[in-house]
């Protein structure tokens, strides 16, 4: 027993001894011989961990007040055309031109108690007669007041017994990107439809021509509610819905309406003078971007660069100078030209608006009294034209003309090919240094002007200087 006492004993002392003699000699070895691992550096953002479920139910948008204020006074607009139709063997057998009603469809907003209804110029164009269908299904006879292809806006009335619910009218400029929408519409003559959206942007030109500046909305708006409400969510008006973007015809994801103040200068305008009164502040130029600044040399990359002032304009007399960059006008940001275009299509000639520019490094505000358009335009021919800017002078080397802004003489386009962007020298060899000229010769000819006219000198768009001698 004592014996194998002995050998357990020697057993377990061999065993430590082995044990001690393997973690000195070697594990300790290789502990030493471990890379160390780098330490990777984390990189932060910052990040909010607000709870969306904290809402109160009073943060979420409510539209029900103002969709029950504005559903009424949208109605249905029913526009009845005469057209050509196909043409039978019978209309050739007699001579004659067949025709057929076409009936187009579209929405349009009440604005006054009284029975005067604001909607689209293309919801109506051409109408042979216009029929309004109201929230509660009455139908009345409508009367076209007026209407501006320009914005778009068309202005009708119809007479009831009794005083109707109408829209008022909201501030389109304080309207806010982000901000909730209603787009109300009666498109298919059942009841008005009301979608709602956010503003996607402000101040969009679908055209790139620069004169529109439509308010940009997500709010589902089809073909058949052109013409009607859009509504901000305390049921004021902010926009009379105009456009969709859709190779389909049918929404697919943005629409545009005509901001509020322009659509309500339209109508007062109208109704004030029989047409639109257009108040200019008489520059032209380049909206700025990254690329045109360096161009320029300016530092700003927003804003609208002035590149020529029309001569006897509001702005040429109140100083504003080619190089000038207009930041604002009355408070209003200009970052491109379809915001100065917008904002200008709310004034009239004479009003008196705060222009702050950019001269020089140094910020300037130039008060400027808007102009005419007529002012600076003369007509004659059916065409229209105005005074030429030095920089086209020095392009044509010529000293004197006048630049054709339009025209609708198809005769002078068949025989001398005079379309816009052509520039006239000389009428009877009377040479033609503005407008001013035209106006004198108007009244030299008087009414026979047009006939008066036997010879015409001309600069086409490829620079080339041609006369024409009409007998």
């Amino acid at each position: 027993m004592k014996r194998f006492l002995s050998l357990v004993f020697v057993s377990v002392l061999g065993g430590v001894l082995t044990l001690s003699a393997y973690k000195f000699y070697f594990e300790s070895e290789t502990l030493t011989i471990s890379p160390k691992k780098e330490q990777v550096q984390s990189t932060y953002f910052p990040t909010s961990y607000k709870n969306a479920n904290t809402l109160n139910a009073s943060d979420v948008p409510n539209f029900i007040e103002a969709a029950e204020e504005t559903v009424h006074a949208v109605v249905h607009v029913k526009n009845t055309a005469i057209v050509s139709a196909p043409t039978t063997m019978e209309d050739y057998f007699y001579g004659r031109r067949s025709q057929k009603a076409q009936v187009g469809t579209g929405s349009g907003v009440i604005i006054d108690k009284n029975g005067y209804i604001i909607t689209n110029n293309h919801v109506i164009a051409g109408a042979k007669e216009l029929s309004i269908t109201t929230n509660d299904n009455k139908i009345y006879k409508a009367t076209l007041i007026g209407t501006d292809p320009k914005t778009d806006i068309a202005l009708l009335k119809i007479d009831a017994d009794e005083d109707l619910p109408f829209i008022t009218f909201g501030d389109s400029d304080t309207a806010k990107i982000g901000e909730w929408v209603l787009a109300v519409g009666n498109p298919f003559n059942l009841t008005s439809t009301v979608t709602a959206g956010i503003i996607s942007a402000k101040s969009r030109d679908l055209t790139g021509q620069n004169y529109q500046s439509f308010i940009q909305t997500d709010a589902a708006v089809n073909p058949g509610n052109s013409g009607g409400a859009l509504v901000n969510v305390f049921g004021e008006l902010i926009g009379i819905n105009t456009a969709i973007s859709s190779q389909t015809g049918s929404y697919i994801g943005y629409s545009f309406a005509v901001p509020s103040n322009i659509a309500r200068k339209v109508v007062e305008d109208i109704m004030e003078f029989g047409n639109v009164q257009n108040g200019i502040l008489g520059v032209s130029g380049i909206s700025l971007n990254s690329n045109s600044s360096a161009e320029l040399d300016v530092s700003l990359t927003e804003g609208f660069y002035v590149g020529a002032v029309e001569g006897k304009s509001g702005a040429d007399q109140a100083g504003i100078k080619k190089g000038d960059v207009i930041t604002k006008i009355d408070n209003v940001k200009i970052s491109k030209f379809a915001d100065l275009t917008g904002y200008m299509n709310t004034k009239r000639p004479n009003d008196v608006v705060q222009v702050e520019i950019l001269r020089d490094n140094s910020k300037q505000i130039i008060a400027v009294t808007l102009s005419k358009f007529e002012i600076l335009t003369a007509e004659f021919l059916d065409i229209q034209v105005k005074n030429i800017s030095e920089d086209i002078k020095k392009q044509y080397d010529i000293d004197h003309g006048i630049l054709v802004t339009k025209s609708d003489n198809y005769w002078l386009y068949q025989k001398i090919g005079l379309n816009k962007g052509y520039i006239i020298t000389d009428i009877n060899d009377i040479q033609i240094n503005s407008i001013d000229d035209i106006s004198n010769l108007k009244e030299k000819y008087g009414a026979d002007f047009d006939k008066k006219i036997e010879k015409i000198s001309i600069i086409n768009t490829r620079g080339q200087k041609q006369s024409f001698i009409f007998r």
